[in-house]
């Protein structure tokens, strides 16, 4: 992946927790491959915690290297990288402050790259700063989630934020669609006959989406109390990942005819009456518990949290999309802080087969399915049915594996390196557009509404174990279960 053209990365909130977890050290992954950046790039990191750019590199040095290469640093890589960066000490909410950042980049070459690692009060201050001082020309600029509370407070932002962007400038972020197994589901899918025939109602039984944290909300107390498991991860990740796996083939792989495949998938999905939310909904939260041998705490007194708290932790969704690709699937989606593992999943369920000759364990659910693991080890299972060693005609469960770092030698490339690699590229597919964004939104507000409106708390569920039990008595309804129940 190589870049021609220079650029100027601009990082707003350069000394918050994702900019030291994440952005800084992918930025330093792609310097140090070479050939990803161009030479003349230069990175711009604006914040109020440090007074100087010693001060800041002090701080990146003590912040960031524990979160690069994991089998060390290469020092000289490390000091060239640390030459690529300058800093300013701005106010954000101040017009007038952004001058001095003009002064600084204004005369640095190629595009300028301006990435929003602050909280979302202050995506608009900011971009209409940047306009005040003419900063908004030859310009991309990158947004985190959450964007908004809900559909009205979305599209204010969007509003807002188009008023001063056009769409093609603007890149709304989500880590999990530059993670490497989901670019290879669209190549498993696109790429080879063997799958496409297979990706439909005919032969799809059930498909499972999880994303599972052991983690409960750490320091975020104060923030995921007014969010919640809903809007925090149903909402953007988990429902991006169902329209990747759900999505038609489109007619290229740019970013219009990916999007535009993708936005059919949420346009198509059911939606959720509210008197049918207690059969198709549930939403739990976490008591203490052990994880790992250690002894956790309850949701409710987590600092920052209410101690009469009722949002939401655990969420488990069953959904429908209405097309004639999948009429009759159902999809079930979870995501849960305190589980009993850190997992992201994708398990498509094959139908058994019509008959067998073969004996009964031919038929049963789950004989054959797909499972493409997203984290923490990226991988793709096909589960099939062998004969076992010996005598008779006894059949056992195998799998082939597609595991990336066996099969190619050089080193995967981290989600976020990937997305700001395409950023800085002007690649857009990667990213979700407004009437994406959108669209979720307006299917997800029914749910947000009933359980703002319902008296009944949220399910309870232990730490350490997979969410609360309403969550395995919806998928027993309809005769499967999660695949961690089956094993």
């Amino acid at each position: 992946m190589q870049i021609d053209s220079s650029f100027t990365f601009v990082l707003f909130g350069g000394t918050g927790d994702l900019s030291m977890r994440k952005i800084l050290p992918a930025l330093f992954e792609a310097h140090r491959a070479g050939g990803m950046l161009a030479d003349s790039g230069k990175i711009v990191a604006v914040a109020r915690h440090a007074s100087d750019r010693a001060d800041y590199i002090r701080w990146v040095n003590e912040h960031v290297k524990s979160h690069v290469s994991k089998n060390g640093v290469d020092e000289t890589a490390w000091a060239s990288f640390l030459a690529r960066i300058e800093f300013i000490n701005i106010d954000l909410s101040k017009a007038e402050d952004f001058v001095q950042l003009r002064e600084v980049i204004e005369g640095l070459p190629g595009i300028r790259v301006f990435y929003l690692a602050t909280g979302p009060s202050l995506f608009v201050p900011i971009c209409r700063a940047l306009a005040s001082v003419g900063l908004n020309e030859n310009a991309r600029i990158v947004l985190e989630k959450p964007l908004g509370y809900d559909l009205k407070s979305s599209n204010a932002i969007n509003d807002a934020v188009g008023e001063i962007f056009t769409e093609e400038q603007i890149y709304r972020i989500d880590h999990y669609l530059g993670k490497e197994p989901v670019q290879n589901l669209l190549a498993l899918r696109f790429g080879n006959a063997l799958f496409e025939p297979l990706w439909r109602r005919e032969w799809v039984e059930s498909i499972q989406i999880t994303i599972a944290e052991e983690l409960g909300v750490e320091a975020r107390g104060d923030f995921y109390d007014n969010t919640g498991a809903l809007r925090d991860m149903v909402q953007n990740h988990l429902l991006q990942l169902l329209s990747i796996v759900a999505m038609e083939p489109p007619h290229s792989m740019d970013s219009d005819s990916v999007r535009d495949e993708k936005l059919r998938v949420l346009r198509a999905l059911k939606p959720i009456d509210p008197r049918d939310i207690g059969k198709v909904a549930v939403r739990g939260q976490y008591h203490s518990g052990v994880i790992r041998g250690n002894a956790v705490p309850a949701y409710a007194t987590e600092p920052g949290v209410k101690p009469d708290s009722s949002t939401e932790t655990f969420v488990a969704l069953k959904v429908e999309i209405e097309n004639w690709r999948w009429a009759g699937v159902p999809f079930f989606l979870r995501t849960g802080k305190r589980l009993a593992d850190r997992v992201a999943e994708i398990v498509v369920n094959f139908r058994a087969v019509p008959h067998s000759a073969l004996g009964a364990s031919a038929l049963r659910a789950g004989a054959n399915r797909l499972v493409i693991r997203l984290q923490p080890n990226e991988t793709i299972r096909l589960y099939c049915l062998a004969k076992q060693p010996g005598e008779g005609m006894n059949l056992a469960s195998v799998h082939l594996d597609l595991a990336f770092d066996q099969f190619f030698r050089e080193g995967q490339m981290e989600a976020y390196q990937r997305l700001l690699l395409d950023v800085i590229n002007g690649r857009l597919a990667l990213f979700v557009r407004r009437d994406e964004q959108e669209a979720a939104w307006r299917w997800v507000e029914p749910i947000l509404n009933e359980w703002k409106a319902s008296i009944k708390p949220p399910k309870p569920y232990a730490s350490g174990t997979w969410g609360p039990a309403a969550s395995s008595a919806m998928l027993a309804q309809h005769g499967t279960c999660w695949l961690e129940e089956e094993n």
